[in-house]
């Protein structure tokens, strides 16, 4: 059994979400530290150093939230931030700083936290842990040094937790922008890889087809005025191989545009949500054929289009089961019980078509005598490989043999071409594919 599962966000989404919350909620959480120095400025008697200090502080923090914005961006580039502008920037907030302790006194020793959470943001680690080391020696010495300053040991462990925790931090970001370019390089390598298998695909089976009829083309235009009869049974074998060709291509086709029953359902799920539609699902699907599972996601996807589009229904449940899938809903109701005729468009028509060619059944109708509408296609168990070899056959048309040992027999007796010229008989030559 194959679980259903919602459709996800896309990841560059996701994480472009998660990086930009995250980077401003932890910009934000260290800004607690600064309410001890701007509370003891504000406190200042002597208004120059207050509003200097104040002002000092104000212009600390926003150009602290500028340097891990700028940091988020960079990385999210892929980028690394010039080492010139890293260390103005970590200058002005020594300087900033600096002009905080005459108002805020020992309690200005908290500025060092935040530069040295900067410097593990933006620069290289060995960098960084001088930085840090220095900030950390910092708020651990100068409180001790200074007449009437008590010692800021609170300050000082916070500089190391601030670091070991924006190093982690920085790490993941880092981890986080890898796996996005590998993701990204994985669904390039992805598209590339089924281009490639597309133009395979198409010249294994167009090649060859197209060479022998290109063939037969030129000798059926040299036979019509010398051997007609000849001439009309080369093109009868043009119009089968283009038969066999097209079909080949259908088949191809068809397999590039898969349908998954999971999928559809999944996407069921979303559609009706969207629509106001109450949605009554299975949870899991059941093992099937691949060429089951596709017709019962088409089918799942037609009667789901037309509940949305059509139905005015307030309810829609979806069952399925091996050999069945029935879409159901209590709106309006079809205006006639076929589904090619009142009530069928272009897309019921394609799906009957498909039921057709697995020997299916598809009924569509009245739910009930209160209204509602019912699509239900059931095929029954051993008809998937017969419906689809009577599908091939009636597609490709009548054929005397199989669609490449035609094509690759040698020409006998009738099959070879006159030399109009001299008077022989030659083989055809074909082109390479």
């Amino acid at each position: 059994m194959s679980t259903v599962t919602q459709p996800a966000s896309a990841p560059a989404e996701r994480y472009r979400l998660f990086g930009r919350g995250m980077a401003w909620l932890i910009a934000a959480v260290w800004l607690f530290f600064l309410w001890n120095p701007a509370n003891d400025a504000w406190h200042q008697p002597s208004a120059p150093t207050r509003y200097l200090s104040l002002a000092a502080l104000v212009a600390f923090a926003v150009l602290y939230v500028y340097c891990f914005s700028m940091a988020r961006r960079l990385r999210q580039l892929a980028r690394k931030p010039s080492a010139r502008r890293t260390w103005v920037l970590l200058g002005l907030m020594i300087v900033l700083g600096l002009l905080v302790v005459p108002g805020a006194g020992p309690s200005a020793m908290s500025c060092a936290v935040y530069v040295a959470a900067a410097a593990i943001f933006l620069l290289p680690l060995r960098a960084a842990v001088v930085v840090a080391g220095g900030m950390f020696a910092v708020s651990l010495v100068v409180p001790l040094t200074v007449a009437g300053w008590e010692s800021q040991e609170t300050v000082s462990f916070a500089v190391l937790m601030a670091s070991f925790a924006i190093y982690g931090v920085s790490r993941m970001v880092d981890r986080n922008s890898e796996l996005l370019a590998a993701h990204t390089e994985i669904r390039r390598l992805a598209v590339a890889q089924e281009r490639a298998r597309a133009a395979r695909d198409l010249h294994d089976i167009l090649g060859h087809s197209l060479t022998v009829i290109t063939v037969k083309a030129e000798l059926a235009g040299r036979l019509i005025e010398i051997d007609p009869a000849r001439a009309a049974g080369e093109v009868g074998d043009l119009e089968r191989l283009a038969r066999e060709a097209l079909a080949d291509v259908r088949r191809t086709v068809g397999a590039y545009r898969g349908v998954s029953l999971a999928e559809e359902l999944a996407s069921a799920r979303s559609a009706l949500a969207a629509a106001g539609i109450a949605a009554e699902l299975p949870g899991t699907v059941p093992d099937l054929p691949p060429e089951r599972n596709e017709l019962f996601g088409w089918a799942v996807r037609e009667g789901v289009t037309n509940v949305v589009r059509h139905s005015g229904a307030r309810r829609c449940a979806l069952r399925v089961t091996p050999e069945l899938v029935e879409v159901r809903d209590d709106g309006r109701g079809p205006v006639a019980a076929d589904g090619v005729g009142g009530v069928g468009g272009h897309g019921l028509r394609g799906l009957r078509e498909r039921v057709d060619q697995f020997g299916g059944q598809l009924s569509v109708g009245r739910a009930g005598p209160r209204g509602g509408f019912v699509l239900r296609v059931n095929v029954p168990d051993g008809t998937d490989s017969a419906g689809h070899r009577e599908a091939d056959r009636r597609e490709a048309g009548p054929r005397e043999a199989g669609p490449r040992e035609a094509d690759r027999r040698e020409p006998a007796g009738g099959a070879r071409e006159p030399d109009v010229a001299g008077g022989g008989a030659r083989e055809p030559s074909a082109a390479g594919s």
